[in-house]
């Protein structure tokens, strides 16, 4: 009887803590849950006109036109509209974290006078501007003392807003270095001292065309392109072209062009001062600074701009491949059968292992190049190995290998110069290429 009588508590107990659980995720919101918004009637998309002034009366004046924002005081300039969004979507969503003090008689002691960030700002809906003041963080730094004012009391908003709202002009600015569009470059001219690179882009294909014709690295160049495009300036150092040759931009110590058809975009670099560099967009007066990882970024040697893959074939678009040791040569060609299917055959018709030949073409299309030199090395007058690819129907490449001492150097017939390769890899393929007899 007693454990029944147990059993019947609990079921009790059980139910009415079910119950509890259900009202609690269930129950509608009561307004003691909801935080009291500053701007409750604002919606960001709305908001067409921002003025935010610092504690040191430094005011920044912007407006949206035509669905852009740009800074109008102190000075006319696009603004970051990333930021722009940001601001206009705390005001329109800031809240209220608690009231600190309904009818204060000083509001000094919150550094609310004067406040460290005032923001004014219009939207379409109200005839008048709201405004909005900041001051000092909590003591333990996790809310922030604001107000509004025309109305008496001091409130708490989070203290993440100070970065969001303490901003000056320059913040406020567009700071996008150079504008071009990646997808449209057709051309990269750099140049640097006395040396420079130029690329072109033929179809989807990019090539070194300048000092040397070679196949060019596209990574690299992809690299380099969406570097550019993403660089921000540091600080402007003035908004005229002034004191150009002081600062080693007239002539530029380095200069990188993207070209896009008919239209160019030339950044120029400067001297390097306080660990940043001088720098100016060529189609306007301004000089700012860029970080010195930008020049490294951009502009690179020739050799970093070479394809470092020594063929252009892969194992799976190979159709027939030729070995030449000394008086040897060794062929592979993929047959196609009556049924379909495709088979590797030797230069005896003698069918070869398809697994092994795929893995063995792969170690020969994995060769890189680990640097270049220009001129070609008398090494390769007396090669060790000349492989040739037929490969995508009707393409066709040879490299040539040799050894000088312990390296091994290597050059493909239509690029200039030398490439000197991994020893251990070629050493791989060398003795691999009797499996395939």
């Amino acid at each position: 009887m007693k454990e029944l009588r147990s059993t019947l508590v609990l079921i009790v107990v059980l139910a009415g803590l079910v119950g509890y659980i259900y009202y609690r995720n269930n129950r509608e919101a009561t307004p003691e849950d909801t935080k009291e918004k500053a701007f409750a009637s604002v919606k960001a998309e709305d908001i067409d006109e921002v003025e935010i002034t610092l504690a040191d009366r430094q005011t920044t004046h912007v407006k949206k036109t035509d669905g852009t924002w740009k800074i109008v005081a102190p000075e006319a300039a696009d603004a970051d509209q990333g930021e722009l969004s940001m601001i206009t979507g705390s005001l329109a969503t800031l809240e209220l974290q608690s009231v600190v003090d309904e009818n204060p008689s000083d509001v000094k002691p919150y550094g609310l006078d004067p406040a460290h960030v005032t923001v004014e700002f219009h939207d379409k809906g109200h005839k008048d501007p709201w405004v909005i003041q900041f001051g000092d963080k909590t003591p333990t730094g996790g809310d922030l003392y604001a107000r509004i004012p025309g109305k008496n009391r001091v409130f708490l908003v989070s203290s993440f807003l100070d970065t969001t709202f303490n901003k000056n002009t320059f913040a406020l600015r567009d700071k996008t270095v150079i504008r071009i569009d990646r997808e449209k470059v057709d051309r990269i001219e750099i140049v640097a001292d006395k040396r420079s690179v130029t690329l072109a882009k033929s179809g989807n294909e990019w090539r070194i065309v300048a000092p040397l014709m070679a196949r060019a690295d596209l990574a690299a160049i992809e690299g380099s392109l969406e570097r550019l495009s993403s660089a921000q300036m540091q600080g402007i150092v003035s908004a005229d072209a002034t004191d150009l040759k002081k600062r080693k931009l007239d002539p530029p110590v380095a200069s990188f062009t993207a070209v896009s058809g008919s239209s160019r975009a030339t950044l120029l670099f400067g001297a390097t001062e306080n660990a940043l560099i001088f720098a100016k967009d060529a189609a306007r007066p301004m000089v700012f600074t860029v970080a010195p990882t930008l020049y490294t970024d951009v502009i690179r040697d020739l050799a970093e701009f070479r394809r470092k893959d020594l063929f252009d074939s892969r194992s799976f678009t190979a159709t027939h491949v030729e070995f030449v040791r000394g008086a040897e040569t060794i062929v592979l060609d993929k047959v196609k059968n009556s049924d379909g299917s495709q088979t590797w055959k030797n230069g005896a018709g003698k069918q070869v292992d398809a697994m092994k030949v795929e893995e063995f073409l792969s170690k020969v299309s994995g060769l890189r190049a680990e640097s270049f030199e220009s001129a070609p090395a008398a090494a390769l007058k007396t090669p060790a190995l000349v492989v040739k690819v037929q490969f995508d129907e009707k393409k066709m490449e040879q490299v040539t290998f040799a050894r000088s001492g312990s390296d091994v150097l290597a050059s493909r017939s239509d690029e200039p110069g030398t490439a000197k390769v991994m020893a251990a890899s070629f050493d791989e393929v060398f003795k691999g290429i009797d499996e395939m007899k």
